[in-house]
């Protein structure tokens, strides 16, 4: 059990999944379906990932306080929840997600700023930098992804399952490895071609990827008219996940494609447990995730096992823990 919860912590593609030491067991309710009832699957927190215990002792801060700010931040913006439950509405999720993924994401990553204004003042900052491109020393993500290694990504008709495809193969064929006499550095791609140095590798409220953002933009598009983001206009990427208006759109759109994704091919509803949804908002790559999954409960079931289902990795599990608390934001 220890084994999964290191690789979930530490983001692996591998999908961390459990069946015993559950304090809860996921009830079925349809012969295809499980449903993932609310609350954690673990007495204790899994391990916390070191890559944010650093960041928060570089920021001077703990856990604890970086909650507790980021709390204060939405309990004094009454607009703020109000938006969050609106743009929660739109994509028929329940609004508990999207704040369990800004609060997992400011607690156990970026430290929040004291105000709203600030995420407005540096949205702007990207709509004239022209300099913004999506590249790594000069090769550029659309020749990148122009590589046959990635034609196979071209098969999925779902943008979100390309992009997911596209990170998959990067961490698989490309990171920290020679290709084509080239040695592509050891970390995830969406640092190396999709994060400036001067700028971070997440941005905004939401602490969003660019990646993120383009994996979901034609469901954003779709459901509330923002427009398309690509590859070829960094600057209006990094705009749209910096300004707290249009952010929103982005984080809502993630969390309904991974409840979908789980839905359709690993056969778990996980619409009732913002523990879940936070994990893979955190981890990203739930296409994949539920692929792993669902190709796992497939063995078991030929051995006559019972299914294995998804589990929190730290994030989600605080998640999970302060749930009530959240909820009372709402």
């Amino acid at each position: 059990m220890m084994g999964f919860r290191r690789l979930f912590a530490a983001g692996a593609t591998a999908i961390a999944i459990a069946v015993a030491g559950m304090l809860v067991q996921p009830v079925a309710v349809a012969a295809d379906v499980i449903v993932v009832p609310p609350g954690n699957q673990f007495k204790k927190q899994p391990r916390i990932y070191s890559g944010s215990r650093a960041l928060t002792m570089m920021g001077g801060g703990t856990f604890k306080t970086k909650y507790q700010k980021v709390y204060r931040l939405l309990a004094s913006d009454p607009n703020l929840i109000a938006r969050i439950k609106k743009v929660s509405a739109l994509y028929g999720i329940d609004p508990i997600h999207v704040i369990g993924a800004i609060v997992g994401e400011h607690t156990y990553n970026i430290d929040t700023y004291d105000t709203l204004q600030t995420y407005y003042v540096k949205a702007m900052q990207y709509v004239s930098n022209d300099s913004l491109v999506f590249a790594n020393r000069g090769d550029t993500a659309a020749e990148l992804f122009a590589r046959p290694q990635f034609a196979k990504c071209n098969q999925y008709k779902m943008n979100y399952e390309v992009w997911d495809c596209r990170q998959t193969t990067w961490e698989n064929v490309f990171m920290g490895r020679f290709v084509d006499g080239k040695k592509y550095p050891r970390d995830r791609l969406h640092r190396v071609y999709f994060g400036p140095a001067f700028a971070g590798q997440t941005f905004g409220f939401g602490q969003l990827s660019p990646v993120a953002a383009l994996a979901v933009t034609d469901i954003v598009h779709a459901k509330s008219g923002l427009p398309l983001l690509t590859i070829d206009n960094a600057p209006e990427v990094y705009q749209n996940i910096m300004n707290p208006e249009t952010s929103l759109h982005y984080v809502a759109a993630n969390i309904r494609v991974s409840i979908d994704l789980y839905k359709s091919i690993a056969g778990f509803d996980i619409s009732q447990n913002p523990g879940i949804t936070a994990t893979l908002y955190n981890l990203g790559n739930a296409a994949t995730r539920a692929r792993i999954l669902r190709a796992e409960n497939q063995k078991r079931a030929k051995a006559g096992k019972p299914p294995m289902y998804p589990q929190e990795n730290f994030y989600g599990w605080f998640v999970n823990d302060k749930e009530a608390e959240l909820r009372k934001l709402l």
